[in-house]
Parts: C-alpha cells; sequence; structure tokens
C-alpha cells in the first residue's frame, strides 16, 4: 500500500473508521467513576504546574507583547498533548486490537487512522477550552484562528506517519513502547513549548536551527501564529514546505515497513 492507496481506503472505510474511533474513544473511559472528567485532569494539572514554575517562579515573559504567559503557554502545550497520546496509544493499537488483526477480511492499515481520529476527538475538546480560555482572558477572535484546522490536520498526518512506524516495529520489539515515551519526554523540551529562544540572553542560533528541525516546531509555532499573532500558514513557506517533505517521506517509510511486517503480524500477536 502507497500514500494514494491509504488515502483511497480512508475514503471508502470511513463508516467503519468513524464508528470504531468513537467506540475507541468511549473505551477510554469505561468503568472509571469519574468518567471523561479524567481527559482534563492530568492537562489541567501539567499546565498549573509549568504555569508556577515558569510564571511565578522564573518570572517568564513570552515572546508575545501583553500576553500573559499561560495564554502563550496552552496554544503550544495542546498540540503537544494530542501529537503525545496520539503516538503512546497508537504505537500499542496492534496489540489493543489483535482479535481484528487477525481476521483475512479486516484491512489493519486503517487501524493507525482509527487511533488518531480516536484521539483528535478528544483534541477537539481541548482545543475549545483552549479558545475560551484566550477569550476569557481579553483577546478578540481572529480569522487567522482556522488556521488551528490546518495545523491539527498537520499533526494528525505526521503523527500517523511516525505509528505506521512504531505500532509496525511493536508487534515484534516490545521495548518500542518506552523507546517512545522517553522520546517524547526529551522532544518536549526541545520543541520548545514551555519556553522560548528569546527568553533567554545570548542564546546560541545554531541551537535555534536544530530545533526548527522538529516538524512539530512548525505546528507550536503555527497554533501560537493563528492564536495570539494573527499570522497565516503561509507566511512560513520555508517551514511549510520542510515540514511537509519530511511528513510525506516519513509517511512512506512507514507504510513500506507496515506492509513489510503485515504478513507477520497474526503470527506473533
Amino acid at each position: 500500500m502507497n500514500i494514494i492507496s491509504l488515502i483511497r481506503e480512508i475514503l471508502k472505510s470511513k463508516n467503519i473508521i468513524w464508528d470504531l474511533a468513537k467506540a475507541d474513544f468511549r473505551k477510554r473511559f469505561v468503568g472509571s467513576y469519574f468518567g471523561v472528567a479524567w481527559m482534563f485532569v492530568q492537562p489541567v494539572v501539567t499546565v498549573l504546574i509549568y504555569f508556577l514554575i515558569f510564571q511565578m517562579g522564573f518570572k517568564s515573559v513570552p515572546p508575545v507583547p501583553e500576553v500573559p504567559y499561560v495564554v502563550w503557554l496552552v496554544p503550544g502545550i495542546v498540540p503537544w498533548f494530542f501529537f503525545a497520546e496520539t503516538l503512546n496509544l497508537g504505537t500499542a493499537v496492534l496489540s489493543e486490537y489483535n482479535y481484528l488483526v487477525k481476521k483475512v477480511v479486516f484491512n489493519v492499515s486503517i487501524l493507525p487512522v482509527i487511533k488518531v481520529i480516536s484521539c483528535l476527538i478528544v483534541h477537539g475538546i481541548f482545543v475549545i477550552i483552549m479558545l475560551v480560555m484566550t477569550l476569557a482572558f481579553g483577546r478578540l477572535p481572529m480569522i487567522s484562528w482556522i488556521g488551528i484546522i490546518y495545523y491539527s490536520f498537520c499533526l494528525s498526518v505526521f503523527a500517523l506517519a511516525i505509528i505506521y512506524i512504531t505500532c509496525a516495529i511493536n508487534v515484534f520489539f516490545k521495548d518500542m513502547a518506552q523507546i517512545v515515551g522517553i522520546a517524547l519526554q526529551f522532544g518536549m523540551w526541545m520543541t520548545p513549548i514551555m519556553w522560548d529562544p528569546t527568553m533567554f540572553k545570548d542564546f546560541p542560533v545554531k541551537v535555534e536551527k536544530i530545533m526548527k528541525l522538529n516538524p512539530v516546531y512548525y505546528v507550536v509555532v503555527g497554533y501560537r501564529d493563528s492564536i495570539l499573532r494573527g499570522n497565516y500558514f503561509f507566511e512560513r513557506p520555508g517551514l511549510t514546505i520542510y515540514f511537509w517533505a519530511v511528513t510525506i517521506v516519513l509517511l512512506f517509510i512507514g507504510l513500506r515497513l507496515f506492509n513489510k511486517l503485515r504478513p507477520h503480524f497474526s503470527d506473533v500477536l
């Protein structure tokens, strides 16, 4: 299966993908006393901790003038929550749905897509909360807010490309999930999300250029551009071209690896 075939399969199976994605979303909270409320606890606590450390402790001043630190922080951390959750859950998707993998008639290539859409539902709720919070702090809505849809799509495709690689490897190498978790912890500080190079004096220019090689940097900056600065994605043409070039290459590699290992999935699972 190549990228074109994947798109055709998604369109062909859109109904079953949506039904399974909704079921996957509900399944995560079945049997939990507080249900969906747990979905908000960890992100809210995380934002509160970073706010206390950087705003109250270090007195950090964000690079956007007259914007409180928490208003600057949330548009960066919301897409990261989505990316991290998608990778963590998507890496184990084949093991989680092993009963479907063993069915000859089921196309297992849509399982990563189902997991991405399931996480995208959660992300949509957080985006709404983020926009309400932005309004609560006195920021007026702008047309550029529509860019959030584009950047969410960008991050979904990028995450999907990586998941095709990690979930295929995870079937045979169970430590893959732990490696992904460690990489996400490291990546969160290198994106950057809680801080910005402009917050530090004499920040190395070379280090900043290296950080921009991280495709998630493009999305995080894009969220902040859309919500806080009123900028659009076409105002960063270099990063846009770079992001999609890397994403398409990773998706091509991921699909090739997934297809090569797919005949052996049912034997191992």
